[in-house]
């Protein structure tokens, strides 16, 4: 049952297990999500520094380390996965990858509050080169940092004790990453 219905986003309710009811969120225009880990020439990583309002609005955090990424079909009707991945990497960081390789799909982001899942890949790219002006996504993006792969995981941790939040879907699209770290893209 739809309890509260917007263009983005539904409140829903169902009934569990127990039969009491459960509520969640869903996305009433999009079948899936994809984010996406821009590995440029083997070396460096390219995180977004985004401005969250609900992560804001709750005193949270003011940053969030994240990916590019989008919903799928919800502005170009029929659109596939690899559409998506495309699109997504070409607005929000101004590249074209020269190889993607889709890690998993139907990953839960939060399955007891969220209908929502996500299609993670990675995306191979050999040269830093902008090809298009990226979009800063209705003002969410603030920054696009490149960091070496080797100082990842520091770099991670120096943002976190700043007090930024990160994306789970930003871990398990470096986990992926490292565990298929030497396999030919």
């Amino acid at each position: 049952m739809i309890l509260y219905d917007t263009k983005y986003l539904q409140l829903k309710s169902t009934p569990s297990k127990s039969g009491k009811e459960w509520i969640y969120a869903h996305r009433p225009n999009a079948s899936d999500v994809v984010v996406i880990l821009p590995v440029i020439n083997n070396e460096k990583i390219l995180f977004l520094k985004e401005e969250r309002p609900p992560l804001q609005a709750e005193g949270i955090a003011k940053y969030c380390i994240g990916l590019p990424a989008g919903l799928v079909g919800d502005e170009r009707k029929g659109e596939t996965i690899e559409d998506a991945i495309k699109a997504e990497l070409l607005e929000e960081a101004g590249l074209k990858a020269d190889n993607i390789r889709i890690m998993t799909r139907r990953t839960a982001s939060s399955a007891g509050c969220v209908s929502e899942t996500i299609t993670i890949a990675i995306a191979y790219i050999k040269e830093y080169k902008i090809i298009e002006k990226p979009i800063d996504d209705g003002g969410v993006i603030s920054e696009r940092i490149l960091i070496d792969i080797e100082r990842v995981s520091e770099w991670l941790n120096e943002r976190e004790q700043e007090g930024d939040a990160l994306t789970s879907s930003t871990l398990a699209a470096l986990y992926y990453f490292m565990v298929t770290r030497g396999e030919k893209a």
